[in-house]
């Protein structure tokens, strides 16, 4: 990955490849700066979805967010649209426990999903979820990325893995987000993205990018978001 310099001259972001790739460093700068225009617009809640029934008519592209309870997902969703209180942050887990739907600008909506893995969640509740997303996952025809969320501090679970099989066997796209970042020294990070890129290198539905990003620092954040401006409406 190459380093492009940000537009009027910010901290330089490196660009990812796959979908990008062949982008020249100022076409890399402009959609940064797309990116950086549209998490800083308008962020509205849309809607808290119990049931599949009761989810919103399709009317704009989806990106949806995964991962182990605990993970940070509502932290980078707050952190990706510069508001510390738009998706509900708790320091117990399981505390999502719907689909919650944002509209980002009325041109892309964000999707904060339920945390997976965490035990002490009753079994019938942790069942129903699962349905939940299942249904939403296979269905939602305006679904285009899941961000998959891995904690950078203890890496790829067997049930993250189970996840990554889930949306192989289903053919649907997902991308491989690396939280906490911060947590982490150099080298620690080097090995873990090392054995990250092996673990999804041969799977079909896994973009090959892995975004490094930490709710704390900022890092990766520019990044992802220019990436996720991508799926924006026009």
């Amino acid at each position: 990955m190459g380093d492009h310099a940000a537009p009027g001259g910010g901290v330089s972001q490196p660009a990812p490849q796959g979908p990008l790739e062949g982008m020249t460093p100022s076409d890399w700068a402009a959609a940064v700066e797309f990116g950086r225009k549209l998490f800083a617009g308008p962020c509205d809640f849309v809607a808290a979805v119990p049931t599949i029934d009761r989810l919103p008519p399709i009317t704009l592209t989806e990106v949806a967010f995964a991962g182990r309870s605990n993970v940070g997902k509502s932290s980078l969703v707050n952190a990706l649209t510069g508001r510390s209180t738009l998706a509900r942050t708790s320091n117990t887990p399981g505390r999502t426990q719907q689909l919650n739907f944002f509209s980002l600008g009325e041109k892309l909506l964000l999707v904060d999903m339920p945390g997976y893995g965490y035990a002490e969640v009753p079994k019938a509740e942790a069942a129903r979820w699962a349905e939940v997303i299942d249904l939403y996952l296979r269905g939602r025809a305006s679904l285009r990325r899941v961000c998959l969320l891995i904690d950078a501090r203890h890496g790829v679970k067997k049930n993250d893995l189970d996840s990554m099989d889930w949306l192989d066997q289903r053919a649907v796209p997902y991308q491989i987000v690396l939280t906490k970042a911060d947590k982490l020294k150099q080298k620690d990070r080097e090995d873990l993205l090392a054995a990250t890129a092996k673990t999804i290198s041969r799977r079909p539905a896994a973009h090959p990018d892995i975004i490094v990003t930490s709710a704390e620092t900022g890092e990766g954040i520019p990044a992802l978001r220019a990436v996720l401006g991508l799926f924006a409406a026009a």
